[in-house]
């Protein structure tokens, strides 16, 4: 039976959204319908923060629980209004010199990509043509640790990036992990950038060696918080916030309050849980976003 197509008008833009009750997420029986009605309405906070990145999508057309794959080239029957951008890849495993990607500039194509089962998006650290304007660093527990130690090593980064006049911001991965967002200058390039990181992160392990570690093996990661400073070479991206996971529920890379971390470093919830779509939306109504300074610059980098 051929699936069920709806006709609609996002924004001056005709779309033909398919399949609205479909089950992406089963656990929570979550679905597409309610995918693409949760990216409409976080499109306002979220949109600034995909505005003029290179755009990764994870896509899960037959759910969570089925398979999924990237996408970084526009498909094949991308509309003719959603904004390309030819980039180069180098070293790409696919032999490619450029890819054509897409840039979701506005709610039309949110809309369009949502129906595509796009569920996670992610962005680099720069924007189209530009050098990084934002430092990432990603907190990833190995267990037994979790997303309680996490905040405790977001408080240490946090203070040490003070040190140097650098302002971070948290926000949960989404799934166990944490990521500090800072605001910079966007005139120095992603090594410079990557390894101002590596040097912090490695400063940190020094000083806590029981709780932090810098380097990326697996063996090392036990009982401690890996802080991946890698995450900000230029082939690398990092989940959007606001953006949803691919989880049991339909969870959200979602921007906290530093009171939240350090409630959550004391073990105390909701910091230590994921936050739902539902939560999230409740969340900005309340507080707006968080995540508004990284949309206005920062400091150079300390060489």
């Amino acid at each position: 039976m051929p699936a069920e197509r709806f006709r609609v008008e996002v924004e001056g833009r005709t779309l033909e959204l398919s399949n609205l009750d479909k089950v992406l997420y089963p656990a929570a029986g979550f679905t597409k319908g309610e995918v693409i009605d949760y990216y409409t309405r976080i499109a306002p906070v979220l949109l600034p923060h995909l505005a003029d990145r290179a755009l990764t999508r994870i896509r899960f057309p037959n759910g969570v629980d089925g398979g999924s794959f990237f996408e970084k080239n526009a498909p094949a029957a991308t509309p003719g209004w959603v904004r390309t951008e030819t980039l180069p890849v180098p070293g790409s495993s696919k032999g490619r010199e450029t890819i054509d990607y897409v840039v979701a500039d506005d709610l039309p194509t949110l809309v369009w990509l949502a129906n595509l089962a796009a569920l996670e998006l992610h962005t680099p650290q720069w924007k189209v043509g530009e050098h990084p304007d934002m430092m990432v660093v990603d907190l990833d527990p190995g267990a037994p640790a979790a997303l309680k130690q996490c905040c405790e090593v977001a408080l240490l980064m946090r203070d040490r990036l003070a040190d140097d006049g650098v302002e971070s911001y948290p926000k949960t991965s989404g799934k166990k992990g944490m990521q500090l967002c800072c605001p910079i200058a966007g005139t120095q390039d992603s090594d410079l950038v990557s390894g101002y990181a590596k040097r912090i992160a490695q400063e940190l392990e020094k000083a806590h060696p029981k709780l932090i570690v810098s380097k990326m093996a697996k063996n090392l990661r036990p009982g401690k918080v890996f802080i991946d400073w890698s995450q900000n070479n230029a082939a690398k991206t990092t989940v959007a916030p606001y953006s949803l996971r691919a989880q049991s529920v339909p969870s959200v890379s979602t921007p906290l309050t530093w009171d939240e971390v350090a409630a959550g470093a004391a073990g105390k919830r909701p910091s230590t849980k994921p936050y739902t779509a539902t939560e999230v939306l409740k969340r900005v109504e309340k507080q707006g976003d968080l995540l508004t300074p990284l949309l206005s610059g920062g400091p150079q980098l300390p060489v």
